[in-house]
């Protein structure tokens, strides 16, 4: 879910594009795992998703009830076989034999019975990691947005050029709004050596933190 706030977070603040009426650049900060645990259409939209996800979960457990028992009686089958095996003698063989050919098909068959449950079940997982994310975008659009909204607002009526997301979820330093401020892209351009015009590569290659001292 953190992710997704994110997303909604830092789209919200590039939208937002005035100048900053002070020249001095004011910085603010948030902590958005506070504001989602205390907003009451965040909890509702917490609730109703994970009323959905143990639903999706319970449709799951029912078929591996479902395999748990058939394998069981499969298993049981097999002892009897194993059983009237070790008791054939030549007076009972042929009833035996005649008994034991019922058991190995009827087992086969609950060999085949049981590999497309647990194929249902895979499927199912599947399906249902899907649908709870699904459901989560669609229960936390509203919520992101309204949240967001409210941020922007009062980062504008306290003049705020940046606004930084404090919660341990986001990283304790994530920047969630900007209005302003000086970009310096095209002057660390320069001093890197990199042509103005200098098309962008398909995938940036990956970096390494600097450490402080």
């Amino acid at each position: 879910m953190r992710k997704l706030i994110n997303v909604f977070f830092v789209a919200a603040g590039l939208l937002l594009t005035a100048n900053v009426a002070s020249a001095q650049q004011k910085l603010g900060h948030i902590n958005s795992e506070e504001i989602y645990a205390t907003f009451p259409e965040a909890l509702t939209a917490q609730n109703a998703l994970q009323t959905f996800a143990k639903g999706k979960q319970a449709e799951i457990d029912k078929m591996i009830a479902e395999y748990q028992l058939k394998a069981k009686a499969a298993q049981e089958k097999e002892q009897k076989g194993q059983k009237l095996q070790n008791e054939m003698s030549e007076a009972n063989k042929e009833a035996t034999l005649k008994e034991l050919n019922v058991i190995s098909k009827e087992l086969q068959d609950a060999g085949v019975e049981l590999q497309t449950i647990q194929k249902k079940v895979e499927d199912a997982r599947t399906k249902a990691s899907t649908d709870v994310q699904t459901k989560q975008v669609e229960l936390f659009t509203p919520v992101n947005t309204k949240v967001a909204t409210g941020m922007s607002a009062v980062a504008k009526e306290k003049g705020l050029a940046y606004v930084f997301d404090i919660a341990n979820g986001q990283g304790a330093n994530n920047l969630v709004y900007f209005d302003g401020g000086e970009d310096i892209t095209a002057a660390v351009k320069t001093k890197l050596g990199i042509a103005a015009t200098a098309a962008p590569v398909t995938k940036a290659p990956a970096t390494t933190p600097v450490k402080k001292n």
